[in-house]
């Protein structure tokens, strides 16, 4: 309704500069109502949350769920991964406590958490992997397997009911790689480090970005101040930077040779400006889907630039390289940007070109603020 009917009524595109400006200041003055007002204040300052959600109490939940909602509908360059973990293990742990309290209370985020993402993915291979690098911080009894069991069944179940909802699909339909090339392997290295490099820059500027929406002190002030930037960007990056940007990847890659690499190179940094915006001036979101959006159309960059570049490697290197310096999850980086290509020959190149981009960023400020508003490390 919002980006298709009224703005028709109203004789005015529905992506033309004003409509978009507007949308998201009052998006932001939507979602600030929402933050000030609402029980629980829709949960903590989303810049300092990542994808292991906090327990948050009940009382909290619909005030994000709203929240969330209003973002993902006005158009903020956030994905809804990091809430609707929150949400879901909010639900477990209030749920499983009172019905089956003879049960582990740690045991309900974890279920909570895997099931949430193999929905999001629609698979439970990511679950996996996620919940296997938190167990490798903790002390864990007997088998990996053991310990894995419950949260692979539960990451099943959730991404069953995903595919038999939705059936989403991730593979761009980007042109197949064939057998790998020393070019190819030479390429994915370069762009994976030049990928993580980018995000980094985001990162470092995470907690200036964040304090300065801080000064303003209220959410009435902060959301739409921050709506009203991510406005001006939209104007400049144009409208396929708007939302969590999975959609817009899509439509990228349906047409690589339909735009300029200037043009791919405004909406890799005009995006991750608007990641940098939105997660600071306090929308709830993840990062993960618009980081996917940036290394795709860095990736594009590059095929346009030197066409030998297959696009297949320059889309999934990028994605590597950017979601690493964004969320620190390494198996969650290398089976997103291997999932986007669908190419059995591009793993082994991403295990590789995983190297230089790692070293770039392991032991660096995250994209995360303590209580204090300094960087996680």
């Amino acid at each position: 309704m919002l980006w298709g009917p009224l703005p028709d009524a109203l004789g005015v595109g529905p992506y033309s500069v004003l409509w978009m400006f507007v949308m998201l200041v009052a998006t932001g003055l939507a979602v600030g109502l929402v933050v000030w007002k609402v029980p629980g204040h829709a949960g903590p300052d989303p810049a300092t949350t990542g994808l292991d959600a906090p327990v948050l109490p009940p009382l909290v939940l619909p005030g994000l769920v709203l929240a969330t909602g209003l973002m993902l509908a006005g158009g903020p360059s956030l994905g809804p991964e990091n809430p609707i973990i929150a949400v879901n293990v909010g639900l477990a742990a209030w749920l499983g406590g009172r019905l089956l309290s003879r049960l582990p209370g740690a045991l309900w985020p974890m279920l909570a958490e895997a099931a949430t993402i193999g929905a999001l993915f629609g698979t439970p291979v990511a679950a996996a992997l996620v919940i296997s690098e938190a167990l490798a911080g903790r002390p864990v009894r007997g088998l990996l397997w053991d310990n894995l069991f419950a949260p692979l069944i539960a990451a099943a179940v959730g991404a069953l009911t995903t595919s038999l909802l939705y059936r989403p699909a991730f593979d761009l339909g980007l042109p197949p790689l064939g057998p790998p090339r020393w070019a190819d392997l030479l390429a994915a290295l370069v762009l994976a480090t030049v990928a993580a490099l980018l995000g980094m820059c985001a990162v470092r500027a995470f907690p200036h970005v964040h304090a300065a929406f801080q000064r303003l002190r209220h959410p009435m002030l902060m959301l739409p101040a921050g709506g009203a930037v991510l406005g001006v960007l939209a104007a400049v990056g144009g409208h396929l930077t708007l939302f969590k940007g999975l959609s817009e990847v899509g439509e990228l890659a349906h047409d690589p040779t339909g735009w300029t690499a200037g043009q791919f190179a405004t909406m890799a940094v005009v995006k991750l400006a608007a990641l940098l915006v939105a997660a600071t001036c306090g929308f709830r979101g993840g990062r993960i889907f618009p980081a996917v959006f940036v290394g795709s159309a860095l990736g594009l960059c590059a095929h346009a630039l030197v066409p030998a570049v297959p696009a297949a490697v320059g889309v999934s290197a990028c994605v590597l390289g950017m979601l690493l310096a964004i969320t620190r999850q390494g198996w969650v980086s290398l089976f997103t940007a291997a999932v986007l290509v669908a190419s059995p020959a591009i793993i082994a190149l991403l295990c590789i070109a995983s190297l230089p981009a790692w070293l770039l960023v392991t032991g660096r400020p995250q994209m995360q603020l303590r209580g204090d508003g300094t960087s996680v490390r």
